[in-house]
């Protein structure tokens, strides 16, 4: 018996020790695994976590809102220690997060900013705005390179998802480039269709946004020829690109429209050096983990995250200190020195 109580002792003893190691437990929560781009971040964020000694409980919610609402109220149920959400919709989520908060979990906005909400902490992200002038200067370049005889240009916009808040910092950065040459003549929008009530696209649906390319096409391109698309996500590019070769753009004659894109997905990648897509951002999503890894281990700790915006994210209730990581143009010139030499893919998984 002596020995029996011991060896319970013992087994105690390392449990408590295996317990004052872990420093908690992180509840990750993405928007869905449709896209490459989220399975990656939440690859990288768990195993940033874990090497940073933290327990991970991954969930993604298939873009389907109250299923990403039940899974954020059962982890603040099992008592992890902090959130960290890149929302599908960011207007949903103010009971789940005042639930959270009532029970001291702290909750850091990934990627996508939480909206009407006080219980947001922090905000990891990009420069999103920054993002937008990227995609419309990449489309000015290519214009100049590959239509230089055409005045005006044709073009024709497309927004991402309006229930993110993002979509509309890529547009309105977008347009900062653009305006100024619509107001000036050199570049026209044969549809008309612009703003984000017009041009946005829900849930970031390829299948959407190429929809939507052929009812343009059909409509008033019959006399005309596209030169260029904003397209504010590579998913949405690869439906656009389908509608324009559908009507024979990039074979004979009709050269293939510039169309740009974000996120670096291998099939853009792949679409570029086909000649096709003409450029992506590259958001490097283990950076944007390393900037959440060291927020939560900071606010665990009981110290100040480093942040470098204080004044851009009004969130409706709140501006959500924030920090914004610096995106990179990617197209044929530089997207091997970008892509494969940053270690972000392999050289066999683009070839």
């Amino acid at each position: 018996m002596k020995l029996a109580g011991a060896l319970a002792v013992s087994v105690l003893a390392i449990t408590s020790q295996l317990h004052a190691e872990g420093k908690g437990t992180v509840g990750i929560s993405m928007p869905t695994k449709s896209s490459a781009r989220w399975i990656d971040d939440g690859n990288n964020m768990v195993k940033q976590f874990q090497d940073a000694g933290y327990d991970t409980d991954l969930q993604y919610a298939e873009d389907d809102i109250p299923n990403q609402l039940a899974q954020i109220e059962n982890m603040v149920t099992k008592g992890v220690d902090v959130l960290v959400i890149a929302a599908i919709d960011g207007t949903t989520l103010s009971n789940a997060l005042e639930n959270a908060a009532a029970a001291g979990v702290k909750v850091i906005a990934y990627d996508r900013l939480i909206r009407d909400s006080g219980d947001i902490d922090y905000y990891a992200t990009f420069d999103n705005f920054g993002v937008g002038v990227l995609q419309a200067n990449s489309l000015v370049e290519g214009l100049k390179a590959r239509f230089p005889d055409v005045h005006p240009w044709n073009v024709e916009l497309f927004g991402g998802s309006p229930d993110d808040n993002n979509a509309y910092f890529f547009y309105d950065g977008a347009m900062s480039v653009l305006q100024p040459m619509i107001d000036a003549g050199d570049i026209v929008i044969p549809s008309g269709q612009m703003g984000m009530d017009k041009v946005g696209t829900l849930r970031w649906d390829g299948a959407v946004a190429q929809a939507r390319m052929d009812n343009i096409l059909s409509a008033n391109y019959t006399d005309k020829e596209v030169n260029a698309v904003l397209s504010p996500y590579d998913g949405l590019s690869i439906g656009i690109l389908s509608s324009l070769k559908g009507v024979g753009y990039g074979s004979g004659d009709l050269k293939m429209p510039i169309v740009s894109g974000q996120d670096a997905e291998v099939q853009s990648i792949k679409s570029i050096l086909a000649g096709e897509q003409y450029s992506t951002v590259f958001k490097d999503t283990r950076e944007l983990a390393k900037v959440t890894v060291g927020m939560v281990n900071a606010m665990l700790e009981g110290n100040e995250p480093e942040v470098n915006d204080t004044t851009t994210y009004d969130n409706g209730v709140k501006v959500v200190p924030s920090y914004l990581l610096v995106p990179v143009p990617v197209d044929a010139s530089n997207w091997e020195s970008v892509l494969i030499g940053s270690g972000y893919y392999t050289a066999d998984q683009i070839k």
